[in-house]
């Protein structure tokens, strides 16, 4: 245990971390937000360190055409994506911009710089059992119906806390109409643990905590402590992380692919398990661990009467015996062992390994898209659950930048500056460099030791991974589903930024002829972008209410054209095959309900025969949508097709495409038939 700790030290030391802006566009990256009618958030520190402009980040979704989402998550949209199957796969295309470049590579295309993209998910069993955003538990996932960070209190200094004053200080702090990410105890055990001493810290003076020492909370990036909802620093600053994290990973995106088995496939948590220092409280009848303690590393924990354990990264646990657990692993990701070294063997899914691929080149100082004129993306496939469960998760991206103005894998805290030895750092604050002119006169550098390596991240609100089953077919298990969603928010090109406008995701996608494709889209009331706007503009240019956003899928001819056809015209949905609808039995939906659903966000139906239908007399809907939902669950189509050619559909919001100030439109291909 002890040799793969220092094993893994090294590792970390290579993988310094250094981060720069970061938005996610598709699924809405937060950066903080949650329904803030400015264009600035009101909380940076609200649930994650991002480090961001405040300016950038999506609103959480509203289901209706009002405002609901300062009312908590039982009144916000979730996007519901269905998870893979055990044999068919479920896409999403992730998206964002970064500010300072990306990609190429180190042997003839190199940038200015050394970067990866770190890509983890966390998840949670859904529970619909609640009726009030005050019935929710303490570490459930949650996007909070404010703004504030949620709460911490510390241990006294100096006193042994009982397991019950433990408990009530947990239960006391976290509020639960605020958001959650990690836990209150993930952040309490970073507060306790003895930062990594071994770490370059370069010229920065990093504090000591109220129990004597210099905890996990204090890093290079973060020398003060500060916090941010109930994220640990030290992990989030470096990766892969030495110690147990409530993230599984997905994907490491690379400029330099021969770091990919040495340091992020071998080291991935999702691989190794991690492990961390228990002490016991001391106050019980029984034994009962104590899930915090100063010590971050084995001999130190042993000598202090700790014990050593380790936890491991699982996809889920199912409620299997073994001789089950050994029966139903078809597919080879079953595992009959303790999850936590202390706990007795369970069934559990394992994750597959992080993938490794080269990263997308982009421009440096330009948040835009890459050398091929498509948006930043990753196409993740989403996991697949067999206990049939539905998930609550967030999706997290990190970007790591880095220099080449010292050794990026062999400088440790030996290259601190530490006056008493007379040593300097390689890198200091803001130096003064001599060019050598007979005056002696220098230049000043800026240069900050604490953003010389930073960390940018942005993470997704809430969304769900909902089970095959509900697709309610023989074959759900086994089709292969793309997911077809919207970004951007209300406002011009001036006023959105660092967000971006209205467009689909993906804007071309091409499909089999066979494969399924989940149209779905979520909006907020409150995108007013006002005052204050920070270093930007203020507005929300755009269509109808002003602060909403309202999408729609209506047919046009070719992609340069921008008036609709109409029905009697189109093609795309009669050449549909509604597989499952959000808005209906799909045995009852015709081309025409499906059109009419798909034109008006879903608040029509049907064209008639149901409640909500397009001939009903006594619903109106507004033209601009504004009565319209800001999120539509939409359905899950398939394009069949026995042509000879490719068969291509052009299709426009009618409300936001609007010709000379934006576009929003999109286009599906479905390859021929073979």
């Amino acid at each position: 245990m002890y040799m793969f700790a220092a094993r893994f030290l090294l590792v970390l030391l290579l993988v310094r971390s250094c981060w720069s802006d970061c938005y996610m566009h598709n699924p809405r990256g937060s950066n903080n937000r949650l329904n803030e009618r400015s264009a600035n958030r009101n909380n940076g520190n609200r649930v994650f360190d991002s480090q961001n402009n405040n300016r950038g980040g999506y609103n959480v979704g509203d289901p209706g055409s009002a405002a609901t989402a300062n009312q908590g998550d039982l009144k916000q949209y979730n996007m519901k994506y269905f998870q893979s199957g055990s044999a068919g796969t479920s896409e999403i295309e992730v998206e964002w911009t970064n500010q300072h470049g990306c990609g190429g590579n180190e042997d003839n295309d190199p940038h200015k710089l050394n970067c990866n993209m770190v890509l983890q998910y966390m998840c949670q069993d859904q529970n619909d059992s609640f009726s009030t955003t005050g019935d929710l538990p303490k570490n459930y996932l949650r996007n909070g119906a404010n703004t504030n960070t949620n709460t911490f209190t510390a241990r006294n200094a100096n006193t042994q806390e009982t397991l019950a004053q433990a408990t009530n200080r947990a239960n006391n702090a976290v509020q639960t109409d605020r958001v959650v990410h990690e836990s209150f105890q993930h952040y309490d055990t970073c507060y306790h643990r003895e930062r990594n001493y071994n770490l370059f810290t370069a010229d920065q003076n990093l504090k000591k905590g109220r129990y004597g020492y210099s905890s996990a909370i204090y890093t290079r990036q973060n020398p003060q402590g500060n916090r941010r909802g109930y994220e640990c620093p030290e992990e989030r600053d470096y990766y892969p992380y030495w110690h147990p994290t409530p993230w599984v990973d997905i994907a490491v995106l690379t400029d330099n692919m021969t770091h990919c088995d040495s340091l992020y496939r071998n080291n991935s948590q999702n691989v190794n398990v991690r492990y961390q220092c228990y002490e016991n409280f001391t106050d019980t009848a029984t034994v009962q661990m104590r899930y915090y303690s100063r010590w971050n590393n084995q001999a130190a924990c042993v000598r202090n009467g700790g014990a050593w354990l380790y936890t491991r990264t699982v996809q889920e646990v199912l409620t299997l015996d073994s001789t089950q657990c050994g029966n139903q692993n078809t597919s080879g990701n079953l595992f009959w062992d303790s999850v936590f070294e202390r706990d007795a063997p369970v069934c559990y899914v394992a994750a597959p390994n992080v993938d490794c691929q080269a990263a997308d080149w982009s421009r440096v100082n330009h948040l835009g898209n890459g050398r091929d004129g498509q948006p930043i993306k990753y196409k993740w496939t989403l996991p697949h659950f067999p206990s049939d469960k539905e998930k609550r998760c967030v999706l997290r991206i990190r970007y790591n930048i880095s220099t080449d103005d010292y050794s990026p894998y062999e400088t440790t805290s030996a290259h601190n500056r530490n006056p008493a030895l007379g040593r300097r750092s390689p890198v200091e604050q803001n130096p003064n460099i001599n060019i050598g002119s007979r005056t002696n006169q220098a230049l000043r550098l800026a240069i900050n030791t604490a953003q010389f390596g930073r960390t940018f991240q942005d993470r997704s609100h809430v969304f769900r991974l909902v089970p095959r089953t509900r697709l309610g077919q023989t074959n759900s298990d086994s089709i292969n589903i793309k997911n077809l969603n919207v970004r951007g928010k209300r406002g011009n090109i001036v006023q959105t930024f660092p967000s971006v406008e209205y467009d689909f995701v993906p804007t071309r996608m091409t499909i089999d002829s066979t494969d399924y494709v989940h149209v779905q889209w979520t909006g907020s009331n409150s995108h007013n972008n006002g005052n204050p706007a920070g270093d930007g503009q203020a507005g929300d240019a755009g269509e109808g209410t002003r602060g909403t956003d309202r999408h729609n899928m209506v047919e046009i001819a070719s992609a340069d054209v921008n008036y609709p056809l109409p029905y009697e015209s189109a093609g795309m949905f009669k050449n549909a095959s509604v597989y499952w609808a959000s808005f209906g039995d799909r045995a009852n939906i015709n081309a025409k309900d499906l059109s009419v659903a798909m034109a008006t966000s879903g608040y029509f139906q049907c064209f008639s025969g149901c409640s909500k239908a397009a001939n009903n007399a006594t619903l109106a809907l507004d033209n601009l949508l504004n009565n319209a939902p800001a999120s539509f669950e939409g359905a899950v189509l398939s394009f069949p097709t026995s042509s000879a050619r490719d068969i291509v559909y052009h299709y426009i919001c009618s409300r936001n495409n609007n010709f000379t100030n934006r576009s929003q439109k999109g286009q599906i291909k479905v390859r021929r038939s073979s």
